[in-house]
C-alpha cells in the first residue's frame, strides 16, 4: 500500500518545483532518507530526480520491489550504477546547466563523484528549497502527527504502572521503548544535524538530569558510559527526586516530543514552583505564536520570563543553555522553525513546533514541560494532551 496518496506527492514535488525555478535550478537530486520519505514515500535506497517542469522519476539501486510497493509515483525505474545518472538527468530533464543536491548532509566523497558525473554543470544546494517547504504541515501529515501524539499520551499515562522505587534509569526505559514498540513506534528517531543521535528521547533521574552532554537538548545525562553519553544510565531511581521523560511518538515517519516529570513521593516545594514558571511561559508562548510573529520574539518573550522569575541561571541549559526554546519537528526532530534568539523565521499556519521551557537545577534535577503545537490563527494548537501537572505516584 502506497504511503501517500499520490496527490499528496504531487503538491509537494510542484512546491519543490516552483522554488527551483524561482533558483534557475533545473533538475534536483534527492537522496536524503527523510527527504526521499517525503518526496517519493519510501526510503529505499533510490534517487529522485525532479525536473524543474514534468513528473519526477524514481531510480531505485535496492529495492525496486519495495519502492514500487510503497511509493505512489508513476515513473519508477531501476538504476544499475551510478553512472546511469548522466542519461537519465538528460532523458528527463533536458540540457541542465545546474543541477540541485543536499548539500546541507550530503558527504563530500559523495558530493565530488556527483560533480565528476556532471562535468560542467553547477551544482547547487536545494537543501534550503526542501526545509521551506517541509516547514508547513499538510492537513494529511498533521493527521498522522494527532496519531503520534495519541501514542504518546498513552505511553505517558501507562508510566505510573512502570515506574518503581530502586530501579535503573535504563529499567524503566525498557518498560516504555517495550510499551512503545507495542504500538508500533518504528524506534528510530531521525535527526538532520550532522553526527546527532536520538533513541526513543531521553530518560532521566534526580541528579542525572543536570549532568551535560552532547546531547541536543537541554538536558543530558549520564547515558550508558562514554560511547552513549547522555539519556539513560545506570543511576537507580529514588524517592521525592524529579524523573524525567521526554520521549518522541512516531507514526508513519511522523513525530511529536514531549516531556512530563513523575515523582515517587511529593515533590519539594521548589520544583513545583519552578514547574509553574515553566507553564507560564508555555502559555504565553502559547497565546503569542499567530500566524506572522517572529519566532525570536517568541523566544525572548521566554527569557524575559526566566528573568522576571528570577531564573536566568540555568533556563534552557546548565551550565551552557541551548539557543532555544523550542524547535520545529516532522519527519526529523530538528526542523524549522528554531524558536531561538538570531531565528530567522516568520511563523506560518501549519508548523509545528515542540514547545520546551525546562530550568535545570544543578545537582538537584530539572523543572519544566514539553509539549508539540501546530501554529492556528489564534495562536499554538496542542497536539500532545496529557495533563501537563507534575505527575505524583
Amino acid at each position: 500500500m502506497p504511503s501517500f496518496p499520490l496527490a499528496e506527492i504531487e503538491q509537494r514535488v510542484r512546491r519543490l518545483q516552483s522554488a527551483m525555478a524561482e533558483q534557475k535550478v533545473n533538475g534536483a537530486l534527492i537522496i536524503q532518507t527523510a527527504d526521499l520519505y517525503y518526496f517519493a514515500g519510501t526510503v529505499q535506497d533510490a534517487h529522485l530526480l525532479v525536473p524543474v517542469e514534468g513528473e519526477p522519476l524514481l531510480l531505485v539501486r535496492k529495492s525496486l520491489e519495495r519502492a514500487e510497493q510503497d511509493s505512489p509515483l508513476n515513473h519508477i525505474s531501476p538504476l544499475q550504477t551510478l553512472s546511469d545518472l548522466t542519461a537519465a538527468v538528460a532523458s528527463t530533464c533536458g540540457r541542465v546547466e545546474s543541477l540541485g543536491l543536499e548539500l546541507d548532509i550530503l558527504p563530500v566523497n559523495n558530493y565530488r563523484r556527483y560533480v565528476d558525473l556532471f562535468p560542467g554543470v553547477e551544482i547547487k544546494d536545494v537543501s534550503p528549497l526542501i526545509k521551506a517547504i517541509r516547514m508547513t504541515k499538510s492537513p494529511h501529515e498533521l493527521e498522522i502527527m494527532k496519531r503520534a501524539a495519541v501514542m504518546n499520551d498513552s505511553l505517558f499515562g501507562a508510566v505510573p504502572e512502570m515506574l518503581k522505587e530502586g530501579m535503573t534509569e535504563l529499567e524503566f526505559a525498557g518498560l516504555a521503548e517495550a510499551y512503545y514498540r507495542k504500538l508500533g513506534h518504528q524506534g528510530l528517531v531521525r535527526v538532520r544535524s550532522f553526527n546527532k543521535e536520538v533513541f526513543y528521547g531521553q530518560i532521566m533521574a534526580g541528579k542525572n538530569l543536570a549532568v551535560p552532554s552532547c546531547s541536543i537538548g537541554p538536558t543530558g545525562g549520564q547515558g550508558t558510559g562514554p560511547a552513549m553519553p547522555h539519556s539513560a544510565g545506570h543511576k537507580k531511581i529514588g524517592r521525592h527526586e524529579p524523573v524525567q521523560l521526554d520521549y518522541v511518538g512516531i507514526v508513519d515517519g511522523y513525530m511529536v516530543d514531549q516531556a512530563r516529570t513523575y515523582f515517587l513521593g511529593e515533590p519539594p516545594d521548589r520544583f513545583l514552583r519552578i514547574h509553574e514558571t515553566a507553564l507560564e511561559i508555555q502559555h504565553a508562548l502559547v497565546e503569542k505564536g499567530i500566524p506572522g510573529v517572529g519566532a525570536k520574539d517568541l523566544y525572548r518573550t521566554a527569557v524575559e520570563m526566566a528573568e522576571a522569575a528570577g531564573l536566568s541561571e540555568g533556563f534552557m541549559g546548565y551550565p551552557s543553555p541551548v539557543p532555544f526554546v523550542g524547535h520545529g519537528l516532522g519527519l526529523e526532530l530538528d526542523e524549522a522553525p528554531v524558536i531561538g534568539p538570531k531565528s530567522p523565521h516568520i511563523l506560518q499556519e501549519g508548523m509545528t513546533i515542540a514547545v520546551e521551557p525546562k530550568f535545570i537545577l544543578p545537582n538537584k534535577g530539572l523543572a519544566g514541560i514539553e509539549n508539540t503545537f501546530v501554529v492556528a490563527k489564534e495562536g499554538l494548537k496542542r497536539l500532545t494532551q496529557f495533563d501537563d501537572a507534575i505527575q505524583v505516584i
